[in-house]
Parts: C-alpha cells; sequence; structure tokens
C-alpha cells in the first residue's frame, strides 16, 4: 500500500491511490466495474451500464451520513485498462497497469465542489484508503479489514495535505485571520453542542469557544447551532471580534469556519493567534469525532507560530 497523494491536474486537485495487486488485469477489472463486484468495497450500490456516457446511480446504506442517492455518469471504458465516471461533483479514474503476472491499480479522484470540496480531501482519502483495502482483500479472498480508528487517518491526512492552515487578508481596518475545517458529516446540532457543551451560551463565551492566547469578552452574537461571535480583548479592551460559523451542505458535509479581525496596531499578534487557533481547531476536531482531545500543547503552539511567521 501506498500513501494517497494530492497534486493539481489541469488546475484541478487530484487524489492518487495506488495498489500493486497479484491478479491479472481481467480479474481485477470484474471486481471494479460490475455493480455486483463493486458491493465488496465501494461505499455505495451502484447501477450502471457500461458504456459511456450511460447514467450512473449510487445508493447509500440507510446508515450512511450521506443523502441516500447520488447520479452520476461513465465517461470512459477500456477494458481491461480504463474505467472512468463520474460520481456527484467528483471523477473518479480507475487504471489497470500489467505488472507480472499481477498488475498495478492507480485509482484518482479529481475533486469538485470548489474550495468546500477540497476541504474534505482529508476524510476522503482516509476513506478510499479503507475501501480499496476492502477490494484488495476481496480479491486475495481474505477477511476485509475492520478499523475502528477513522480520527488518525483522517487528522494525518489534514496534516499532510495542509488543510488545517488559516488565512490572512488585509481588511481596511487591519487584518482578517480565517480557517476553514471539514467535519464529515457530523450536523451542527452535534458541533454547537460540542462548541458549548450542552449549556446555554449567555453574556460570556463558552470555555471550549476560547484560547488563552486570544481572550475574550462578551458574547455579541449567538445563533444556534450555526453562529457565535464575541469580543476578544487587548489589555482588557476590545480589539476585535472572533466569530465561529457552522454551515451545511448535502453533497459536500458539514464544516466549521471561524474569523478573528485584528487591528493593524496589533499585527504583530498574528502569528500566534493563527497557530493559537490552529491548535484549538485540532483539538475541537478530535473531540466532535468523540475522542479526548486531550491537554493544551505549548509546544505545538510554538512550532505553529515560527510556521505562521
Amino acid at each position: 500500500m501506498t500513501e494517497a497523494t494530492l497534486s493539481y491536474v489541469n488546475g484541478e486537485p487530484t487524489l492518487r491511490f495506488e495498489r500493486r495487486l497479484r491478479h491479472a488485469p481481467a480479474k481485477v477489472w470484474r471486481a471494479v466495474t460490475d455493480p455486483a463486484e463493486m458491493r465488496h468495497w465501494f461505499p455505495a450500490e451502484v447501477e450502471a451500464e457500461l458504456r459511456p456516457g450511460a447514467p450512473m446511480r449510487f445508493t447509500f446504506p440507510d446508515e450512511a451520513p450521506v443523502d441516500s442517492v447520488w447520479e452520476g455518469e461513465v465517461l470512459e471504458v477500456d477494458e481491461p485498462k480504463v474505467f472512468m465516471f463520474r460520481w456527484a461533483s467528483d471523477v473518479l479514474r480507475i487504471e489497470l497497469i500489467p505488472d507480472g503476472e499481477g498488475c498495478r491499480l492507480v485509482f484518482t479522484q479529481t475533486i469538485g465542489g470548489g474550495r468546500i470540496g477540497f476541504l474534505g480531501a482529508g476524510r476522503t482519502a482516509a476513506g478510499w484508503d479503507a475501501c480499496l483495502d476492502q477490494l484488495v482483500a476481496q480479491l486475495d479472498g481474505t477477511p476485509a479489514p475492520e478499523s475502528a480508528d477513522w480520527l488518525t487517518p483522517m487528522a494525518h491526512y489534514v496534516e499532510k495535505f495542509d488543510l488545517g492552515k488559516g488565512t490572512v487578508t488585509p481588511t481596511d481596518s487591519g487584518w482578517r485571520l480565517h480557517f476553514a475545517r471539514d467535519l464529515v458529516w457530523k450536523p451542527p446540532t452535534d458541533t454547537w453542542r460540542a462548541l458549548t457543551e450542552g449549556q446555554d451560551v449567555g453574556t460570556e463565551p463558552p470555555l471550549r469557544a476560547t484560547n488563552g492566547n486570544v481572550p475574550a469578552g462578551r458574547v455579541v452574537a449567538v445563533e444556534p447551532p450555526r453562529v457565535l461571535e464575541y469580543e476578544w480583548l487587548h489589555d482588557g479592551e476590545p480589539a476585535g471580534t472572533v466569530r465561529w460559523e457552522f454551515h451545511s451542505d448535502p453533497a459536500l458535509g458539514e464544516r466549521v469556519e471561524l474569523t478573528q479581525t485584528v487591528p493593524a496596531h496589533l499585527a504583530g499578534l498574528r502569528p500566534l493567534a493563527l497557530a493559537s487557533w490552529h491548535l484549538h481547531l485540532e483539538l475541537f476536531f478530535t473531540a466532535i469525532m468523540g475522542e479526548d482531545p486531550g491537554a493544551w500543547s505549548p509546544a505545538r503552539v510554538a512550532e505553529l507560530t515560527k510556521r505562521y511567521t
């Protein structure tokens, strides 16, 4: 197994996976194109005719967190070499390359959905790793691997692909620090409960929405389960705002967007603030995935501060 890589092909973000298989291309071809065989490894039941232009239908199991049915289209069929199709807003391409008595499988996903779709590349990579492991097991006739730990591979790919980084944008009065993080398919009611720890929001922001490097002031806006905004303080006085927003997209999942405004005369605080929110969102993601986020790490903040500086 090789890890997923992320590159840009014709300007589009593209995930690439590769597996060395000990089976001839003809056998693997059936496993990756026949809907009856795909059910052993593909995350949805597939309905399709194997001809370019044919419509495709993907039906997810009831327990899946996504809409039950997605549509697609067969784009290319070159037996037993290439099978390419549209999967909602993405394009999947499976290529089989003869290699000795077996073959190499190269699986790519061109990620659609623009900026929002790209945010999900970490969970998508982790998901396809698991699916392709199931494909290999099916071909080999061995038990399908089971993994109860989704957090570790997702967090790994978020870090590898730099999906957790914040951005800085100049404004008329200073700077805007911004983060957007994929929250998989957790509904806003769940993420709001995690942010507020199930408590009503009063004049002070909930502890989990704050960190010690950006002192919190009073709440200025609250719209459960979507928006929380509060002032942050410098030398005891309001200096700007911190805003949490939770967004949903039925095809692309859930995300949190965090924004901090910084006045021009406090520009020197930007690297520390960015580092602090970067770590804060890492811990928050761990918490909403049902794991113990652990303690705040000054060493991690110092490492990130150097990166943002």
